[in-house]
């Protein structure tokens, strides 16, 4: 056996980014045909500034193999907009179950598109972990539950991404996860905030 000690070990260096950054793309299961669909920002919409506007942005949900098109927008109140709380194994906008899911380490693992997955498995996959950002007790990666940062659930961690991976390229209702699947985990909004997005998330932003 090689004793050499390694000099490859991967780092991750934890910029600080929240769980909105990975919220202008989702993939859902269809509420009509149960096939994979794409929950967008509205056409014609200018790009955000910041990512938190993510969450007020109007919404529309698409489905490519039934042809389904249903629309969100923010509710009202008072003088501000109610914006989506991000969280859990169901979409923000829609309450649709997320395409990405299966079962791993007892738990259900979720991502809301093919980048978030690249995110999570670039953090599980590392040896050495790094944290900055302004905020770093904000940031997706500081949030995410324990059981998908202990080393002992890491190649288990990686294969169940692996599975999310593959699961991103498939679009077929017969493709879909049997865990893919709604379980009213998702956070509940508990404060408005107006329209003028400053950098904040409005709820929990739990990966």
């Amino acid at each position: 056996m090689d004793s050499t000690p390694r000099t490859d070990l991967a780092r991750h260096y934890d910029s600080g980014a929240w769980l909105a950054r990975f919220a202008g793309r989702m993939l859902v299961v269809c509420p009509r045909c149960g096939g994979c669909a794409l929950v967008i920002p509205r056409p014609g919409l200018s790009d955000p500034r910041y990512f938190s506007e993510l969450l007020f942005q109007p919404r529309r949900l698409v489905c490519g193999g039934c042809g389904a098109v249903t629309d969100w927008k923010p509710e009202v109140q008072g003088a501000g907009l109610v914006g989506a709380v991000l969280g859990g194994s169901e979409d923000p906008f829609f309450q649709r179950p997320l395409w990405l899911q299966t079962r791993c380490a007892g738990h259900i693992l979720w991502a809301y598109n093919e980048e978030h997955v690249a995110e999570l498995s670039a953090y599980v996959g590392a040896r050495l972990r790094e944290r900055g950002g302004v905020r770093p007790t904000m940031s997706m990666c500081a949030r995410l539950p324990a059981w998908m940062k202990v080393s002992d659930n890491r190649e288990e961690v990686l294969a169940g991404l692996e599975t999310l991976r593959v699961l991103a390229e498939r679009m077929a209702p017969a493709d879909r996860s049997d865990a893919a699947h709604g379980r009213g985990d998702r956070p509940r909004a508990h404060r408005s905030t107006s329209g003028r997005a400053t950098g904040t998330t409005s709820g929990r932003t739990l990966s």
